[in-house]
């Protein structure tokens, strides 16, 4: 990308010395150089490729524009659940739609990431490869003195160790929403949140669609919500294959074809394309790391502690080149933290206690805090509701009771340490959870706290009361 000479290398610091360092021009890297400069730090943020990384580029806007654009055409089917009504839709040009949202995801390149560098003074944008130094970074040859650096690279696809997967066409999640051209069948590898939430994408928008994976749906997911969610893809016409063991895939009669063992019998699953969603790899390579003494998890991400230090003094890691938590929001949350104790002494904490998450399929998969199963993994001893939205008043006037909410809190104090929504205005109800978890309110508290009626968002004060109550003999708002 061309810079203009105000954020060329060096021109706000022609010596070239900065109190920070930060490589890496996504979500996370702005994120630490504006904190660093609001506390009147001169830095050097490193970019490689487009500015502005994953998240507004190829990950969460234009995929969440063009879920959006699907939903849209799916409820005009889905509007014979109201009697009397009769409504259709259908694509009428794809190209028209991924234009579309390319332009927005331009838009907010512009106006988020390259608009905002002439603000900030003290921080100087290069652009090129970053390698660690022994006194700060190179940049494509040149030395830079810092006195701490952040390190903010961001992740990229992964392919998973599935024989012949290199020598056939194969998409990821970023090319998947660059295609101009829907194929007739696509095959999805992989049943976490961005395998579920392109595949039933796609599919709304006429293409045949199969998510395999080896365990189930979500696996992160509570399994009530995973096999909830499997249902619905199935009533859309997504064939759902899980608990596969994958042989190898090659060229096939329809373009791919994959062979898997499903109950211990060989089978062969064919489509046109396929979309590889099984997860992402830290960029971690050609920066020197391991000869500065930087520590790789297993996964390949940064090891970090909960100041966001590496293993290295003076260097700290941010979003999800540290291979955890991979949310923009908490990619920019962590890289603050890192930012803040670079420069003041390492005061602050990364805490994910209360740390919400949405899958933005339909009905949404909204989560907050423990699982079950975790919870009982920590030796923690508690209950649990489980709330069918039938059982909410929203939903039953939306004439839609897909989903359900579930509470997991501490047995002996009543204390909520998560909760599960699958509704589909789960992503927007999840957040009174979250603060909920944050202040360490119980169950019962949340129970007796006043929520609007007929909002999705009720369905916590319902599910609340299910731990003492049986709310199908309670009164409208009781």
């Amino acid at each position: 990308m061309t810079m203009h000479d105000c954020c060329a290398p060096g021109a706000k610091n022609p010596d070239r010395q900065y109190d920070l360092a930060v490589v890496g021009a996504g979500s996370a890297g702005f994120s630490a150089a504006i904190a660093a400069a609001e506390l009147g730090a001169h830095v050097a943020l490193i970019g490689h490729g487009t500015i502005g990384g994953t998240c507004v580029n190829i990950g969460c806007v234009p995929s969440k524009t063009l879920i959006r654009a699907m939903e849209a055409l799916h409820q005009a089917g889905a509007a014979a659940r109201f009697a009397g009504i009769r409504a259709a839709g259908r694509v009428e040009d794809w190209r028209t739609v991924v234009r579309h949202k390319d332009e927005l995801v331009s838009s907010l390149r512009q106006a988020k990431y390259v608009d905002l560098l002439p603000s900030y003074n003290t921080v100087a944008y290069l652009e090129g490869r970053a390698h660690l130094a022994s006194d700060g970074v190179a940049v494509n040859g040149t030395s830079l003195k810092a006195g701490k650096v952040i390190v903010a690279t961001g992740a990229a696809p992964a392919l998973p160790p599935i024989p012949g997967i290199e020598t056939v066409p194969h998409l990821t999640s970023t090319t998947a929403l660059e295609l101009e051209r829907l194929p007739k069948s696509l095959l999805v590898i992989g049943g976490g949140y961005i395998g579920c939430e392109l595949g039933q994408m796609f599919a709304r928008a006429g293409v045949k669609v199969t998510i395999a994976f080896r365990s189930r749906l979500l696996p992160e997911a509570e399994p009530e919500i995973g096999e909830a969610l499997t249902r619905y893809f199935q009533d859309e016409g997504i064939v759902v294959r899980g608990g596969l063991s994958y042989r190898d895939i090659r060229h096939g009669p329809e373009g791919v074809a994959l062979s898997v063992l499903a109950d211990g019998a060989a089978q062969i699953v064919n489509a046109e394309q396929v979309l590889v969603t099984t997860g992402r790899q830290p960029n971690t390579e050609g920066m020197g790391l391991a000869e500065a003494g930087v520590e790789l998890l297993p996964n390949g991400g940064i090891k970090v502690d909960d100041r966001m230090r590496t293993t290295k003094p003076g260097i700290y890691a941010a979003g999800d080149v540290t291979g955890r938590d991979l949310f923009v929001y908490m990619a920019a949350y962590g890289a603050r933290i890192a930012a803040e104790n670079a420069l003041n002494g390492d005061s602050k904490r990364y805490d994910a206690t209360a740390m919400p998450a949405v899958v933005f399929t339909d009905p949404q998969v909204a989560s907050v805090g423990l699982t079950e199963a975790k919870a009982r993994r920590q030796g923690l001893h508690v209950k649990t509701s489980v709330l069918p939205l039938g059982y909410v008043p929203r939903a039953l006037a939306a004439r839609d009771t897909r989903g359900l909410i579930k509470l997991i809190a501490d047995a002996g104090s009543g204390k909520l340490l998560g909760a599960h929504i699958l509704a589909p205005e789960g992503a927007d109800s999840i957040q009174t959870a979250t603060l909920a978890i944050k202040c360490g309110l119980t169950v019962e508290q949340l129970a007796e706290t006043i929520f609007p009626y007929l909002t999705t968002v009720e369905g916590l004060k319902l599910a609340a009361q299910t731990f003492t109550k049986d709310v199908a003999k309670l009164s409208c708002c009781a």
